[in-house]
């Protein structure tokens, strides 16, 4: 079938004015050029669609049965083409993202406030999991994009470094440690540790720079999951922790203290990716953009303080 959106518009036309040449004039084209669309699309349906005669235009029996359809397809064309009007200028649609748990609860949420209230017809979804599982929800395409630290050695996924983090020490106001604006890593020898279990990155980059100061950690005092944990037994006094500096923004709240830790200066990329192979949609860029400003935002506030 070769049926054309000029042919069904030139019907429609010609079906509401009961007249080739007003129907002519409304569309902008010459009346052969409509009359030439008609019978095409007649000969494509082999059927007749009009009655004419030297003062009207009728429509046939078949001719309104197939203006119904006609009038559906038409109006589900135009309700597409301003969704799709709509996604490019950021009007509607849905976009997820993903982050580990801390970075969703320190950045994500006030980047979402800021861009609904810019574009409030586009929902955006929130997946707070580990590295690991974020990265299989965008090989999947359960997610648009993502933040977080990731292995550089990751495939199937694109990325933009967008900002830096350092790890740094946390521990309770009374520690010794605190009397030092920066501790050194050999400084950690003998303290009760706290770190996170072996699926974090986090663990396994503090025990190779411990060990590069010197230090074997051996088993820490505590193994956690959480980043918010590891604070809090450090709050009670159980041990110090070695955590990301954007920690703080949870720990700024509770009765700790941080303090950078150099010799050596350790830093991770935080980066904004994206699957590999697959462009974003226009809403997803967008928020792409407000999601860069606001972990900028956030992590120059964490590195000032």
């Amino acid at each position: 079938m070769n049926i054309t959106l000029r042919q069904l518009q030139a019907f429609k036309t010609v079906a509401e004015f009961g007249s080739f040449t007003r129907a002519a004039e409304r569309l902008k084209v010459a009346q052969p050029a409509l009359t030439l669309s008609i019978r095409e699309l007649e000969l494509e349906l082999n059927l007749r669609l009009f009655y004419r005669t030297t003062r009207r235009v009728e429509l046939t029996a078949a001719g309104r049965e197939f203006l119904q359809s006609a009038d559906k397809l038409l109006a589900d064309l135009d309700r597409a083409v301003r969704d799709a009007r709509d996604l490019s200028d950021k009007k509607r649609g849905r976009i997820v993202v993903a982050a580990p748990p801390l970075l969703a609860a320190m950045i994500v949420p006030a980047a979402i406030a800021d861009f609904n209230a810019a574009f409030p017809g586009i929902d955006v979804g929130l997946v707070d999991v580990r590295n690991d599982q974020i990265l299989d929800r965008l090989r999947a395409g359960e997610a648009d994009l993502a933040i977080g630290t990731f292995d550089e050695r990751a495939d199937g996924i694109r990325r933009e470094v967008i900002s830096q983090d350092a790890l740094t020490l946390f521990c309770i106001p009374t520690s010794p440690l605190t009397k030092k604006r920066r501790v050194r890593w050999a400084d950690l020898r003998g303290q009760k540790l706290i770190m996170l279990t072996r699926d974090s990155s986090i663990r396994a980059l503090t025990e190779r720079t411990l060990a590069q100061a010197g230090h074997d950690a051996g088993k820490p005092l505590y193994e956690v999951s959480q980043i918010t944990t590891a604070v809090m037994l450090a709050e009670a006094g159980l041990g110090v922790t070695v955590l990301p500096a954007y920690a703080w923004s949870f720990a700024r709240s509770r009765d700790v203290v941080s303090r950078p830790l150099v010799e050596p200066l350790v830093t991770r990329n935080v980066y904004l990716i994206q699957p590999d192979g697959r462009s974003l949609s226009p809403a997803a860029e967008g928020f792409a953009r407000t999601l860069r400003q606001q972990t900028r935002a956030a992590m120059a506030e964490v590195a000032s303080r």
